[in-house]
């Protein structure tokens, strides 16, 4: 796994107080991550990261890393083995962080699924199959208005890739959805 390149911090002082939205957007500068623009939350919870376990962090990390195009923020090796890798979306800031797993530990997920969104959803499909890699449904229009693919991680973890566009907010595509679904199952 690549770290991350380290580098080098100014020994510049402006002499004047700094913001804290400032410092911790040249502290992303400086590590090359991006910096958030929602640090303050007015007290709201937020979401921050997702954790998947896994057997073999290696082998999750070139899965999210090479294939999907996630971006290392740290990691975590110990004894020369990662066990850890923090990561972010290629797009915007959402973050998931890979976990070894104990050698007894199942890393079933049933009832959880990840979902990535990606504008043009037919042709990163395409890339991925072009990798050799097998998608369990290709991209198709599902009744609540969003175009879906599904595919699995090395461990068996769910990931469906998706593109809502306009309707990623609407709450009418859920009833429209609703709607059919009541239809198709009158007598």
């Amino acid at each position: 796994m690549k770290k991350p390149k380290a580098r080098k911090t100014s020994t510049k002082n402006s002499g004047g107080p700094r913001s804290a939205k400032a410092l911790a957007a040249k502290r992303a500068r400086q590590t090359g991550t991006k910096a958030s623009t929602t640090l303050d939350t007015d007290g709201k919870l937020t979401f921050n990261h997702a954790m998947i376990y896994v057997k073999d962090v290696e082998r999750g990390f070139r899965f999210y890393h090479d294939l999907l195009g996630f971006k290392l923020i740290e990691d975590f090796r110990y004894e020369g083995t990662p066990v850890y890798a923090r990561m972010r979306a290629p797009g915007g800031d959402g973050t998931i962080a890979l976990h070894q797993a104990g050698p007894d530990v199942s890393v079933a997920s049933d009832g959880v699924r990840l979902y990535f969104e990606v504008p043009d959803l037919d042709g990163f499909c395409r890339k991925l199959q072009q990798k050799g890699f097998y998608i369990t449904q290709l991209p198709r229009m599902m009744p609540w208005g969003w175009r879906h693919a599904y595919l699995n991680d090395p461990d068996g973890h769910e990931i469906s890739l998706y593109w809502a566009g306009k309707n990623r907010m609407k709450k009418t595509v859920m009833k429209a959805a609703q709607k059919l679904a009541d239809i198709g199952s009158k007598p």
